[in-house]
Parts: C-alpha cells; sequence; structure tokens
C-alpha cells in the first residue's frame, strides 16, 4: 500500500455533491481540489442514475489516478469495480465489509459509516479499514448517517479510543471547526460542500488542508 493509499495519511477527504456545485460540473470540482492537496476523493452523487455515475466515475478514475489520489465509491461495490476505484465506502445498510472485500480484492479500501462506538467497532472487527464517523455537526446532506443536529466532537473521541482504525469525521465540517474534529481524535475531516459550494474549491480545500494538518 503506498501512502496515499493508507488512510492514516489522509488528512482532507473530499465527497463530490453537484447539488452544491453551483452549476459547476463535479469534475471541474474535483480537479480543483486535487490542485489544492485533497487527501481522497469519493464518487457519491447519489441522484444520478447507474449509467451517469459510471461514466462521471471514469472522468474522476483518470483525474484521481493522474495525481496518485485513492477514488472510493459511496455505496456500490459493483461501480467501484466497474470504474476500477480503490475503493468503497459502505453505508449500515450496505453490503457486509467481507462481501465488498471479496467483490474488489484484499488490496481494496473498504470505509464504513458509522455513528457509534457499537457501530464502529462491528465494522473494525468485520475488516474495516476506516471509518467515516458522523454527522459531527448538524447538516442537512444526505450522505452522513448519525442525529441530524450532530453528535459532536466527544463520539469522535470515543470512537477514536475504541477502534485501531483511523476515523474521519464527516458532516457540516469546515476550516472553522475542523480542528476540534481532529484534535478530538479524527486522523481527518470529509467534506461536502465546504469545498464544492465554495467560490474558489482549490482555495477552500488549501485552507482546510492547511487547518487539519495544524492540528495533526
Amino acid at each position: 500500500m503506498n501512502t496515499t493509499s493508507d488512510p492514516s495519511s489522509w488528512r482532507t477527504y473530499l465527497v463530490t455533491g453537484a447539488e452544491h456545485s453551483a452549476g459547476r460540473e463535479t469534475p471541474t470540482i474535483v480537479a480543483d481540489a486535487l490542485a489544492g492537496g485533497i487527501d481522497v476523493v469519493q464518487l457519491r452523487e447519489k441522484g444520478a442514475d447507474a449509467r451517469s455515475r459510471y461514466h462521471l466515475g471514469r472522468r474522476l478514475r483518470d483525474l484521481t489516478a493522474n495525481a496518485d489520489v485513492p477514488l472510493i465509491v459511496n455505496d456500490r461495490v459493483d461501480l467501484a469495480a466497474a470504474v476500477d476505484a480503490d475503493g468503497v465506502h459502505l453505508g449500515q445498510a450496505d453490503l457486509p465489509v467481507e462481501v465488498a472485500r471479496e467483490r474488489l480484492g484484499p488490496d481494496a479500501i473498504v470505509g464504513v459509516s458509522a455513528s457509534t462506538v457499537a457501530e464502529a467497532t462491528a465494522a473494525v472487527d468485520a475488516g474495516a479499514d476506516y471509518l467515516g464517523v458522523g454527522a459531527v455537526y448538524g447538516t442537512d446532506s444526505k450522505d452522513v448517517s448519525g442525529d441530524r443536529d450532530g453528535i459532536g466532537t466527544d463520539r469522535i473521541a470515543a470512537v477514536a479510543d475504541a477502534v485501531d482504525v483511523p476515523a474521519v469525521g464527516i458532516g457540516g465540517i469546515d476550516a472553522g471547526n475542523a480542528a476540534s474534529v481532529v484534535e478530538a481524535g479524527a486522523a481527518g475531516v470529509a467534506v461536502v460542500s465546504a469545498i464544492t459550494a465554495a467560490e474558489d474549491p482549490q482555495a477552500a480545500t488549501e485552507s482546510l488542508r492547511e487547518v487539519v494538518s495544524d492540528a495533526r
């Protein structure tokens, strides 16, 4: 596993969401985030049909491969295989970790969403490589699990203490509050609108990365 594929090295994690992009194309947002130093990109786009997500995934695969940055696909193990992604991120109602790894191979990165310590430990016991923990703060995004008012940084700390894989905080995070999430024990932070909705996604990525790096 190279350094960029090691979740413990991830500081900033972009989850795509065209609904937040003010009409800009997702590949444009991703290219800007890559220029700003994003560590990992997740193809989400839950509002798109499978064919559209496949074609978008192929475009993102080219961009991320050229930047030596992992591409993760949200939920869909079949789509992750089809676009030759580096891995998949699974929700609590998705396929089990062991099935995803069987389909994608032993080197695939498999992440799992968790909002409680019990969910986190179960995911790690099943073989998850990292956890997406949230929603940390209140959010209207549909890509995170947990209380819409946010589970808070105390839960991040509890999860980080309970498991031996990296926890990535997600949900309502931006450059203004990311440090608290990392100081609580998260290896890094995952964001949607903090980058996608920004007037300058590259600058937003750079700012977020600086905050997280300082907090680490």
